[in-house]
């Protein structure tokens, strides 16, 4: 089945229009700005949806960040406000009070405490500014479980839910975006590697079997299909228990 990304692109734009009008006529859409293709896409949308002075995009390094002139020329591009938080700061001062506490602190909590604070960071800024913040994840990250728990996985609002990584990018060259942020090499910003080295197949492999159920490898196949399931809970509300008063 072939992705018609203009169509999509129109599609999502009014969906956006909708849900501000029933959720927040009058907001802003806050948006992390990573320079990638999620942020940027979402961005982009948001800006042809609400108009660009209703669009803020947070920048948020931990401290030097080294693509951060990308993030900053999306801003550029699209002619949207951009503020810079570093959450360096906090990030030691909450990482140094854990190590007072608890016998050990894991790679995968040093790892992940950052894109917490991010949205954290999101969440106040969204109060403060009259806004609603955007969700970036795609798909492909979510099916595998490539996004933190109430960190880059949540928002008020998601745009790219369900389209792949191959079909966000189609629908960013449908938004006019340049090459510089439709095909930056996506990392996760968190460990030093890229998206693909630390999963261990490539998106565009992973798109085809979520669409077509074909991965040729059996080793890939198994390790998606792992992860898939592995991570599900993270796709799902909070369990509550199911009270009901008795007789």
């Amino acid at each position: 089945m072939s992705f018609n990304a203009e169509a999509v692109k129109k599609d999502i734009v009014v969906w956006i229009r909708d849900w501000f009008s029933e959720n927040g006529s009058g907001c802003r859409a806050v948006v992390g700005i990573s320079g990638g293709k999620d942020s940027s896409a979402v961005a982009a949308l948001c800006a042809e949806a609400l108009g660009k002075d209703r669009v803020l995009g947070v920048l948020m390094p931990n401290g030097r960040q080294h693509d951060i002139d990308v993030a900053r020329a999306l801003c550029a591009h699209l002619d949207i406000q951009g503020i810079e938080i570093n959450i360096q700061d906090a990030y030691y001062g909450l990482l140094n009070e854990l190590k007072k506490q608890l016998p050990e602190i894991t790679v995968q909590t040093t790892n992940n405490l950052p894109a917490r604070l991010r949205m954290s960071t999101l969440y106040a800024v969204a109060q403060s500014m009259n806004g609603r913040v955007a969700n970036t994840c795609n798909l492909s990250e979510d099916w595998v479980g490539y996004s933190t728990r109430y960190g880059d996985s949540v928002g008020d609002f998601s745009p790219l839910s369900n389209l792949t990584v191959t079909e966000v990018k189609a629908l960013g060259h449908a938004c006019g975006l340049p090459e510089t942020f439709v095909e930056k090499v996506p990392i996760d910003g968190l460990c030093g590697k890229t998206d693909e080295e630390n999963l261990g197949f490539l998106y565009a492999t992973l798109d085809r079997y979520i669409r077509t159920g074909v991965c040729e490898d059996p080793d890939t196949k198994a390790r998606i299909d792992r992860l898939h399931q592995a991570n599900l809970f993270k796709l799902r509300l909070m369990p509550s228990f199911p009270y009901a008063p008795r007789d």
